[in-house]
């Protein structure tokens, strides 16, 4: 068993002081390997307790539930609401939604009316959160599969939101999608034209036509 705890991850992140992705990722890596043989249930607990305050902890706490092979099963709703409290910035937001809220999701561990209370939110990254959950649902890399009835339903509630940080998430979902069902991105397009941010059918349309972003 091992012996890693959260102050330990902290003291060895206060004692390194990365200076950039690079150098935090050797750590995290390292503890990542410490950790695989343990429940998932034990590494979400480490990740809880860290503190999302201190550089680089809350992206620790989610790459190491994200890294685990059982961590994001082991999530309650509880843990995920946890782990996103406080979120203000646009790299955590999207690291929280990729990493935890969205597999979350996607395996069952965090319920669709979660993600609809952040759609009406009036706080901007929690729709954010909302849309690049979806993120998770479609992109293999996150290991998606695609979804493409949970997808739109977000994507519809987003689609006339002019906030930059939304109309941006929303693009990115979209674009996501297109590997998997290209004609229903094509048909929400359609149906939504005159609603639609203008970034967001420009960006979309030209990933339909040419399979890239710009």
């Amino acid at each position: 068993m091992s012996t890693l705890t959260a102050a330990g991850i902290e003291a060895a992140l206060r004692e390194a002081s990365p200076s950039g992705v690079a150098d935090w990722r050797t750590l995290r890596r390292r503890w990542s390997r410490a950790l695989r043989s343990e429940p998932g249930t034990r590494v979400v607990r480490i990740a809880r307790r860290l503190d999302r305050k201190a550089p680089w902890s809350r992206l620790t706490a989610y790459e190491l539930i994200a890294s685990h092979p059982s961590a994001v099963q082991a999530l309650t709703s509880a843990d995920v609401l946890a782990l996103g409290r406080g979120l203000a910035d646009w790299g955590s937001v999207d690291a929280f939604a990729c990493y935890i809220a969205g597999p979350a999701w996607r395996e069952g561990r965090l319920p669709t009316r979660q993600i609809e209370a952040w759609l009406r939110s009036p706080n901007r990254w929690h729709r954010r959160t909302a849309v690049v959950c979806t993120v998770a649902l479609n992109v293999r890399a996150r290991g998606g599969r695609g979804d493409v009835a949970r997808t739109l339903a977000v994507c519809r509630r987003v689609a006339a939101d002019r906030d930059d940080m939304v109309v941006k998430a929303l693009s990115w979902a979209l674009r996501s999608l297109i590997e998997w069902d290209a004609n229903a991105v094509a048909a929400f397009l359609e149906e939504h034209e005159s609603e639609l941010a203008s970034r967001v059918k420009r960006e979309v349309r030209t990933k339909l036509r040419t399979g890239r972003k710009s």
